[in-house]
């Protein structure tokens, strides 16, 4: 791994949790990679970039930054810091200045699956559980499904509509993967906005969490970012 980047911090999107990353971990782990899983506390944007910024802090040099879903609009806003070399976007939102995760979701119509639920009284978005597999984790086993609903974190719907102020993918290399059967962020908005930034992108076939279902694809990606010069 000489000249490549070692260091992956993985950030996990709304309705999961760092958990969900446990397929990708075992596959760059075993590939050389130091990875570490951030936990999003979902209660806003500037929160979760914090705790984003709090692992890139603790990172003992460059690292690639990668975000599934939210986590992208996470990774926007947090890939300024200085030890983050490379961006890499998992079926995730890529905001620009100005533009909120929300604003992105709406230009296209949900999939008949999609189960985000309208805030509740506290302005927390919940999945409605019976569309939680068909919706957003198609391709994984049930029983897995239900953990990853079971664990996954209370997301506050005001990070939804907070804008971004400085979008890292302008000042470094971003690269992305296309879930091509994504019921939850539908893949012609992935695709609009990657094209959009010129991100390097790679279609991987399968659900929202392609990230679990095709771990070796979206590590291929991971890999492909790490070889950047830091």
């Amino acid at each position: 791994m000489e000249n490549k980047i070692k260091n992956v911090v993985l950030v996990h999107g709304a309705f999961a949790d760092g958990s969900g990353w446990k397929a990708l971990y075992r596959v760059l782990t075993q590939k050389g990679y130091q990875v570490t899983a951030v936990q999003n506390p979902l209660t806003s944007l500037e929160d979760d970039v914090a705790a984003t910024k709090l692992v890139l802090d603790n990172q003992d040099g460059p690292a690639v930054l990668v975000g599934h879903s939210w986590g992208g609009a996470v990774i926007t806003e947090a890939g300024n810091h200085p030890k983050v070399a490379a961006l890499v976007y998992v079926s995730a939102f890529q905001p620009d200045n100005g533009e909120s995760a929300l604003q992105w979701l709406m230009t296209a119509p949900p999939a008949p699956e999609n189960g985000v639920l309208p805030p509740d009284d506290k302005g927390i978005v919940y999945y409605d559980k019976a569309k939680y597999h068909a919706g957003f984790c198609a391709d994984i086993p049930k029983e897995e499904a239900e953990f990853m609903y079971a664990s996954q974190g209370a997301f506050y719907a005001k990070g939804f509509t907070t804008p971004i102020t400085h979008a890292a993918w302008r000042d470094k290399p971003a690269f992305a993967c296309i879930a091509t059967e994504d019921k939850s962020i539908a893949p012609e908005i992935q695709r609009a906005m990657y094209k959009r930034s010129n991100t390097r992108s790679a279609d991987v076939k399968g659900s929202h969490v392609i990230f679990m279902s095709q771990p070796e694809a979206v590590a291929g990606v991971i890999e492909e970012a790490a070889a950047v010069q830091a």
